[in-house]
């Protein structure tokens, strides 16, 4: 069986106010804050990188070309929005070199004064200036993909420390606690350490933060910030909140900020699809027989031999690619019938996303990867998460089997049968970074050739916006060049 990409919609545009709002007092919070945590979703760990900071982060710290712009570390902002304004471009994109240019001075100004700040110390002792990325529900992607992955972003991403956590699992907890009070223990001349939590919605920023309270402060803690599965939960910056005492150090919480422009093309649709089917995205703007048949599609692309789902299908059923057919046997199966005994696949198709959000992605999580493929003698089509996937010749394994190692965990209590959690030797774990890397290349090679992260109705709203200002400010001067004469 092969996986067959479905159809998906053009992906719908979700960008509430309230993140207009955050971006534009991220300068502003910048100038207050030692270190920026940053969370992406461990089983989205490409699509859920917010792109438009992405980029500003890299370009405020070297020169680069953006969007047609040279931009340099010691470009003040004059001469950033000179730039931004010149060139022959059309005057739809010269509106989002400036937007750009604000938010990169912004960066920019951040690194710059902690610098200054620096050599004007009395004792030369540097200011705090870090990123520390976080990839959460690690518990709900294969964990024999964590550490090749780990030496991929490290491999890409040199400057950047890369963090795993699970929200269940205390350990992870304590980890990222101890790493942010190591943080503030190297910087001992600083009276306290703030730190600004961001990323896109929904990927538990104020579960972590919560988590990170109770941790780091003894006593009881009551829970400070309300959290949900809904996306949009967050809708303004929280006031600090104490996360460790001894050193101290303080947390904001942000709204979870969306791509204004979820791009176009199938990136673009994949791109929403995935953010939906993780409820990235606000509930209702796709229907769930199209996010059914995307996550079908997934799951046959992961493990063509043996899907997830198929132990919600009745026994002997094999993998199956159509899914029309996959939603009447899910709704036979699990008794949702309309009158007259037909099968209500609408239900099902919901019943589907919401099992893989809450029970599927973690039983994916346990299955080994996929040691064999439907047709003997052809690659092995597997992958992790969503967003890598690849083929693996015969060649490129040895006997899986022989390789694969295998420690049992310790068996909780009323547990039926003991979990094995599945590792691979350092040869496996060569091959699978190796195709990691080639799938991170493939993505940042793409992301750049698509552009800023505004749609031409957008881009083309705001120039209206600013030309409706310039005409205002215009009128204001007349009427006050008037008064003046009289």
């Amino acid at each position: 069986m092969q996986a067959i990409a479905p159809f998906l919609p053009a992906p719908p545009s979700w960008y509430p106010g309230h993140m207009t709002q955050f971006a534009r007092l991220l300068p502003q919070l910048l100038q207050r804050t030692d270190v920026v945590l940053e969370l992406r979703d461990a089983r989205l760990p490409l699509t859920s990188i917010n792109r438009t900071f992405e980029v500003y982060w890299k370009r405020s710290c070297c020169q680069h070309t953006a969007y047609g712009v040279a931009l340099t570390f010691g470009d003040s902002f004059e001469d950033v929005f000179k730039k931004a304004q010149g060139g022959s471009s059309s005057p739809l994109r010269r509106v989002a070199r400036i937007e750009f240019a604000s938010i990169f001075c912004a960066l920019q100004k951040w690194r710059h004064e902690r610098t200054a700040l620096s050599l004007a110390s009395p004792t030369g002792a540097p200011r705090v200036c870090e990123r520390v990325v976080v990839f959460s529900k690690r518990d709900l992607v294969p964990p024999w993909g964590i550490e090749p992955f780990r030496r991929t972003m490290e491999s890409r991403f040199p400057h950047q420390r890369n963090f795993f956590a699970a929200w269940r699992d205390a350990r992870d907890i304590k980890a990222l606690s101890a790493l942010l009070v190591q943080i503030a223990q190297e910087h001992p001349h600083l009276p306290e350490v703030n730190v600004l939590v961001v990323g896109m919605p929904n990927v538990g920023k104020s579960t972590l933060l919560n988590a990170l309270r109770n941790v780091g402060i003894s006593g009881p803690t009551p829970k400070a910030l309300r959290t949900s599965a809904t996306p949009g939960m967050t809708r303004a910056l929280s006031t600090r909140l104490k996360i460790s005492q001894t050193p101290l150090v303080y947390a904001f919480d942000s709204p979870g900020v969306m791509l204004p422009y979820l791009g176009s093309g199938r990136r673009g649709a994949e791109r929403g699809a995935k953010l939906a089917l993780i409820a990235g995205l606000k509930e209702g703007l796709y229907e769930p027989e199209v996010l059914a048949a995307y996550l079908l599609y997934r799951l046959n692309a992961l493990n063509a031999a043996a899907p997830a789902y198929l132990h919600l299908l009745p026994p002997g059923t094999p993998p199956i690619d159509d899914v029309d057919y996959f939603l009447e046997e899910l709704a036979t199966r699990l008794q949702m019938l309309r009158r007259g005994g037909v099968p209500d696949t609408r239900r099902a198709a919901t019943w589907f996303v919401r099992w893989w959000r809450e029970e599927g992605a973690r039983a994916h999580a346990l299955a080994a990867p996929p040691s064999e493929s439907l047709v003997p003698g052809t690659p092995v089509r597997g992958g992790w998460g969503f967003d890598l996937e690849w083929e693996l010749k015969p060649s490129e394994w040895e006997t899986w089997e022989k390789s694969m190692l295998v420690r049992p965990n310790a068996k909780a209590k009323g547990q039926e049968k003991e979990e094995v959690e599945v590792k691979l030797s350092e040869t496996q774990q060569e091959i699978v970074q190796g195709k990691m890397e080639a799938c991170v290349d493939k993505y940042m090679r793409a992301s750049e050739g698509e552009g800023e992260d505004v749609s031409t109705t957008q881009v083309k709203k705001r120039e209206v916006d600013a030309r409706k200002r310039r005409q205002r400010e215009r009128s204001m001067g007349r009427l006050a060049a008037k008064r003046g004469k009289r």
